[in-house]
C-alpha cells in the first residue's frame, strides 16, 4: 500500500467511534418527539387530576367523570378538605411522621456510614458484611409484626418510623461518599485534637451536602408515600396518614371523608372532585421539594456510587 493511499484512508477514517459522533437531524427529531411523548404521558394524567379537583360539581357531572378542559375554577374542594376533619388530621400525621422519620433515619444512617467508612474502626468488616446481608435476607412480615407487637409499638406513631427507619442502600451510598473525602484533611483535624464527632460535624457533613440532600429526599419521599406500615400496625382511623385516607377514598370507593358525606349527598360537593383534591395534596410536597434537590442529585448519587 502506497503512502498516498494510507494518507487518504487515514483522512477518511473517523476521529472517534460512531457512538460518540453528534446525532443527525433525524435522530434529534426522533429523540425530541420521544421526550415529548414521555412528558405528555406524565403531565397529561396530572393535568386531568388537577383540573378535575378545581372544577365545580356541575362541570364534573356534565363531563361524566374526569375533566380535561377547565370550565370554571373553584377551590371549594380544598377549603372543605383543609377545614378540619379526617383529611386535615391525616395531613398533619403525614407531615409529622415525615419530618421526625427523616431526621431519625438520617441521624442513624450518617452515624453508621461514618463509622463504617473508617477502615480501622472496631468490627468494621464484620458489621459491614452483616448489614449488607440484610439487603438479601429478611425475616418476613409475620416475625416483623410480632416484634413490633412485643415492643408495644402497635397503634403508635413509632410503628410508622422504626420498622423501616434505615435503608442499607442509603448507608452504603453515604459510606462511599465519606470514604472519598481526603484522609489527609481528617488526619490533620485529629492532629489538632478534634474528636470523631467534631470531625463528622465540622468537616465531613459540610463537604457532603449534595449526598445528604439526596438521601434526605429519598427518606422523606419514602415516609410521605408509605401506607403499608399504617395499614398493618394501626387500627385507629384517626391515626391514619394521608396515603391511607387516599386509598380509602379511591381504591375502596369510599364516598367522602368523614364529615363531608352530607355535602356530597346534598349535591354541594362532588365525590370525584374530593378524591382528586386529596391526590393533589398527596403529590404537592414531593413536587415542591424535588426541584430544590435536583441540582444535588447527579453529584450526590454518582459520586457516592462510584467512589469507595
Amino acid at each position: 500500500m502506497s503512502p498516498d493511499t494510507r494518507l487518504v484512508r487515514s483522512l477518511k477514517a473517523p476521529a472517534r467511534p460512531v457512538w460518540e459522533e453528534p446525532p443527525s437531524k433525524a435522530g434529534l427529531t426522533a429523540k425530541g418527539g420521544f421526550l415529548v411523548l414521555c412528558c405528555l404521558g406524565v403531565l397529561g394524567p396530572l393535568w386531568i387530576v388537577i383540573v378535575t379537583s378545581l372544577s365545580p360539581k356541575p362541570v364534573i357531572d356534565r363531563a361524566g367523570g374526569l375533566v380535561v378542559v377547565p370550565q370554571g375554577i373553584t377551590f371549594v374542594n380544598y377549603t372543605e378538605l383543609l377545614g378540619g376533619g379526617q383529611v386535615s388530621r391525616a395531613i398533619m400525621v403525614s407531615v409529622g411522621v415525615t419530618l421526625f422519620g427523616t431526621l431519625f433515619s438520617m441521624t442513624v444512617s450518617v452515624l453508621a456510614a461514618y463509622g463504617l467508612s473508617r477502615p480501622r474502626s472496631l468490627g468494621h468488616r464484620f458489621l459491614l458484611m452483616t448489614i449488607m446481608a440484610t439487603m438479601f435476607f429478611g425475616a418476613g412480615l409475620i416475625p416483623t409484626y410480632l416484634l413490633v407487637q412485643s415492643l408495644g409499638l402497635t397503634d403508635t406513631y413509632l410503628s410508622l418510623v422504626l420498622p423501616s427507619a434505615v435503608s442499607v442502600f442509603n448507608i452504603l451510598v453515604l459510606r462511599a461518599f465519606f470514604m472519598g473525602i481526603s484522609p489527609e484533611l481528617i488526619d490533620s483535624a485529629r492532629i489538632d485534637g478534634a474528636g470523631e464527632l467534631r470531625i463528622l460535624l465540622t468537616i465531613v457533613l459540610p463537604l457532603s451536602r449534595a449526598v445528604l440532600a439526596v438521601i434526605s429526599l429519598f427518606y422523606a419521599v419514602g415516609y410521605w408515600s408509605a401506607w403499608f406500615n399504617a395499614s398493618i400496625y394501626l387500627s385507629d382511623q384517626e391515626m391514619m396518614p394521608l396515603q391511607n385516607v387516599l386509598i380509602q377514598l379511591v381504591q375502596k370507593n369510599t364516598e367522602a371523608p368523614t364529615g363531608l358525606q352530607q355535602a356530597v349527598r346534598t349535591g354541594q360537593l362532588s365525590s370525584l372532585g374530593l378524591q382528586m383534591a386529596v391526590m393533589v395534596l398527596a403529590l404537592v410536597p414531593v413536587a415542591v421539594a424535588s426541584p430544590f434537590v435536583q441540582r444535588h442529585f447527579k453529584k450526590g448519587m454518582l459520586t457516592g456510587a462510584v467512589k469507595g
